[in-house]
């Protein structure tokens, strides 16, 4: 068996947009995010930092945009936060659309909502787990 990748932490991801303004302002002003410089990559984009993680926004121009419901199993970034009531909250008086699953079992509560792009976002409070897999 080989060894895995010497691995140290996830630094970015990078999302497509067609609405760069309208992204770069809802993983500021929503999410905390705060931006930071970018090189010239001769194409638009935005390179925004938080939480340990930067956000690479992309202009790509063939995103179809938020359509249809809010899916919880859809390709989605995760934020791990303390009181997902609160960050529901927020997200309400940002005008942000979202779906609230509760599981059944644990009673785990997840909010699940969208980017100005369609990019599909969860927060949840997630039970601590033990050392690295």
């Amino acid at each position: 068996m080989t060894a895995p990748l010497p691995i140290r932490a996830l630094h970015h991801v990078a999302r497509l947009t067609n609405r760069l303004e309208a992204g770069r302002a809802f993983y500021r002003d929503v999410l905390g995010f705060r931006e930071i410089p970018r090189p010239d990559l001769r194409f638009p984009g935005a390179w925004l930092e938080n939480y340990g993680l930067q956000i690479h926004l992309i202009t790509d121009g063939s995103l179809p945009g938020p359509r249809g419901e809010i899916q919880t199993r859809a390709d989605h970034l995760a934020f791990l936060v303390d009181d997902v009531d609160a960050v529901e909250r927020l997200l309400a008086e940002h005008g942000v659309e979202r779906r609230v699953n509760i599981q059944a079992d644990t009673g785990l509560k997840q909010v699940f909502f969208r980017d100005p792009d369609g990019h599909h976002v969860e927060v949840g409070s997630y039970p601590a787990r033990g050392g690295p897999a």
